[in-house]
């Protein structure tokens, strides 16, 4: 795998913390991580790809291509900044130019796998069609996340893209009832194994401890050592420590 499209079911669920986590597990190659839309931030502030390089270290290279003041939609804050949209086509550009340097390309999204880039309705799904990527999604551990990442899955499927599988963004330390057996139950929503599970609090930790752990959240496919779960079994249990 050279490029892979890290999505989530919806915005603030550890997108971007699961983006470091295979970043991390990823020492020893040539990383590279992609935001096509930064939004919320003023120039100079760190973004999500920022964060990235910060916790998974200094094998990864990050590269933002548009950065929108506002939090917002990509869409509705290129408009109200009176900015040029992102488009599909240059994102599948910039990674494609990323992957010919590079062992690995992460394109983190904003928010959802359908949220609009552009008042054409593109969004990172088409950036992930052009590339012919694999999409990875990110989910929250509660409830509600079923049927979200059910959605999920059947827009990838829809499009013709892979799902590769699913990651907890952000597992509490001491998952509820509802938590506990979403671990079982993601697999089967998106028709794709759980590949991770990463704790609560994570992107708190320092660069270092944060690298030393990262593999011990992630299965195999994305560079960890966790097991994978296709519907339940020894990937449920949570090891946080």
């Amino acid at each position: 795998m050279n490029v892979l499209v890290v999505t989530g079911t919806g915005t603030e669920i550890g997108k971007t913390i699961v983006t470091a986590a295979v970043a991390a597990a990823s020492a020893g190659r040539r990383v590279a991580v992609l935001k096509p839309a930064q939004t919320g931030l003023a120039p100079g502030e760190p973004g999500d790809a920022a964060e990235v390089a910060r916790l998974a270290g200094g094998h990864v290279t990050a590269v933002e291509l548009a950065r929108f003041p506002e939090p917002l939609a990509p869409a509705t804050a290129a408009r109200r900044a009176g900015l040029a949209p992102v488009r599909p086509y240059e994102v599948a550009e910039a990674a494609e130019k990323l992957a010919a340097e590079h062992d690995l390309v992460l394109v983190e999204g904003a928010g959802g796998l359908l949220v609009r880039f552009d008042d054409d309705g593109a969004t990172l799904a088409d950036a992930a069609r052009l590339l012919s990527a694999p999409v990875l999604v990110v989910a929250p551990a509660g409830l509600g996340t079923l049927n979200s990442t059910a959605l999920t899955a059947e827009a990838l499927r829809v499009r013709g893209l892979d799902c590769l599988g699913v990651v907890v963004g952000s597992m509490p330390a001491e998952p509820d009832l509802a938590e506990r057996c979403n671990l079982t139950d993601l697999p089967v929503a998106a028709g794709a194994p759980l590949l991770g599970v990463v704790p609560a609090g994570a992107g708190s930790l320092r660069p270092a401890e944060f690298r030393a752990r990262a593999g011990s959240w992630l299965a195999a496919q994305l560079g960890g050592v966790r097991p994978t779960d296709r519907a339940g079994g020894s990937a449920g249990r949570i090891e946080t420590d």
